[in-house]
């Protein structure tokens, strides 16, 4: 049976707004930088500040990410020289650490 894919979400908050847009510049090439084996492995990223809302409940930068497997996403968490690249870009001015959750879709999912 073939793994379900895994859908990821970051949630950053960020005080100073100046310091959001290059999370964006980063997250807007990381389908394409992010390479496993030579090649791009993420399936999906989307990435975006956050509406102005009071439920956001501060989060300024909200980011999807998408992947064939569970090994795929330890590998961008633990190996991925591109996402390395992005917590480089968000340290010290991320407070407090982003909240990440991920799941397999169990609704719409098909073999």
């Amino acid at each position: 049976m073939a793994s379900k894919p895994i859908y990821r979400v970051t949630m950053f908050k960020i005080p100073d707004p100046a310091n959001v847009q290059p999370m964006l510049d980063k997250y807007a090439t990381m389908k394409r930088d992010a390479k496993k084996d030579g090649k791009p492995y993420i399936l999906s990223c989307v990435a975006g500040r956050a509406v102005s809302d009071p439920r956001n409940q501060g989060y300024t930068l909200y980011a999807q990410t998408s992947f064939a497997s569970l090994e795929d996403m330890k590998y961008y968490d633990e190996q991925c020289e591109a996402h390395q690249a992005l917590k480089a870009v968000g340290k010290g001015k991320v407070d407090p650490p982003p909240i990440v959750l991920y799941m397999e879709d169990v609704v719409n999912w098909h073999p």
